[in-house]
Parts: structure tokens; C-alpha cells; sequence
């Protein structure tokens, strides 16, 4: 139970990143979120709708798992490893902040998965 919860919270923050990349960009919302000015916001747009969609994968995978209920725990265990070397990479050449908006919350889904 604890581990679809949190698996369905990184879901979520993934499909929330996906509409800031892929809609908001240039945006005064998504600018704020990624602390972007305007000009650069603007030249990078299609790069972020990139990322944004990739985003968006991840979270179908983590939705597909959690509706494929009890068999789909490999499913789960894949896509949250994704996000968590996503995250950490993201953390190292990015933001820290990534490190815990991304990757700390799919840690806490791993493990909680880990121990059922």
C-alpha cells in the first residue's frame, strides 16, 4: 500500500515536470520553477518539450506498473531505477535541487517496494 502511494507520487511529479517542460517553459510559471529568463527560456523551448516528453514516458512506466497490480513489481523496480539515476545525474550537471524533488522520492519508492 505505502509503496503504491509512493510510486504514484512519483508519478505524479513527473507528469507535473512534463507539463512545465513541455507546456510552461516559457512561461512565467515554468520560468520561475527552472529559475530561467525569458531569452533562454525562449531558444530552449523544443529542448525542454524533449525532456518534458521523456518525462512523460517515465511516468507511464510507473503507471503501467502500478496498474498491472502484483506482476508488474519488475515494472516498477525498472522505472523507478530510471528515475533515480535520473535524478542523481540531473543533481550532478544541473540542480541539487533535483536531488531531492526527483530522486529522493524514488528512493523512498524503491525501498518501500523493496519491503512488501
Amino acid at each position: 500500500m505505502l509503496a503504491n502511494i509512493l510510486v504514484a507520487v512519483v508519478a505524479v511529479i513527473h507528469l507535473y515536470i512534463l507539463v512545465l517542460e513541455m507546456f510552461l517553459w516559457d512561461t512565467k510559471t515554468g520560468r520561475k520553477a527552472f529559475n530561467l529568463s525569458a531569452n533562454f527560456a525562449r531558444e530552449t523551448r523544443v529542448l525542454a518539450a524533449n525532456q518534458g516528453l521523456y518525462n512523460g514516458f517515465l511516468a507511464a512506466g510507473l503507471l503501467w506498473g502500478l496498474w498491472l497490480g502484483a506482476s508488474g513489481v519488475q515494472v516498477l523496480f525498472f522505472f523507478l531505477l530510471c528515475v533515480l539515476v535520473a535524478g542523481i545525474f540531473g543533481a550532478v550537471t544541473a540542480s541539487r535541487k533535483i536531488l531531492y524533488v526527483q530522486a529522493l522520492p524514488a528512493l523512498l519508492a524503491l525501498i518501500a517496494l523493496l519491503a512488501r
